[in-house]
């Protein structure tokens, strides 16, 4: 019985509904830096959104670091921060802050710096990705959403 009922309501047509809206399409953007880390740069680097990068007070903005390359060509990449245990040493991360006009790529660590070996300084690669956000303008609590009229709960 259920399999007939199944046929009848995947063999229902009926009068196509009125055109939605057109979408808007907004992709993030992002762009790659490499870097050397050293005393002199205080094992830090600021590096200002290009011209071509619109980045605003609300947007995401997400670093990662090119860990890997695979197969000859295929990028592995690693969310900042990003921890690592080093041998005799002890533990260092990648990390970073950011404002509307630039991100701050740095390296902390639980022993000196220059201790490092140059695997994890010289020749980093990262990925900086601006994803479009915007302020909510409200935050509704749990008894606000429950009581609305804005929102459809399926059954």
């Amino acid at each position: 019985m259920s399999l007939l009922l199944v046929f009848a309501l995947v063999a229902c047509k009926g009068d196509r509904g009125p055109q939605g809206p057109p979408g808007v399409n907004i992709l993030g953007q992002v762009f790659e830096t490499t870097i050397d880390f050293n005393s002199n740069n205080n094992y830090s680097a600021l590096i200002n959104f290009p011209n071509n990068v619109e980045v605003y007070e609300s947007d995401a903005v997400l670093v990662y670091l090119l860990e890997d390359i695979v197969d000859g060509d295929i990028d592995v990449w690693a969310p900042l921060p990003q921890t690592y245990f080093v041998e005799n040493a002890g533990t260092m991360l990648y990390s970073y802050n950011h404002t509307f006009l630039d991100v701050n790529i740095f390296l902390d660590a639980d022993f000196p710096l220059s201790q490092l070996p140059s695997i994890f300084t010289q020749n980093q690669t990262f990925r900086i990705a601006v994803v479009p956000a915007e302020f909510a303008d409200d935050i509704p609590s749990m008894e606000e959403l429950l009581h609305s009229d804005k929102i459809q709960w399926a059954n």
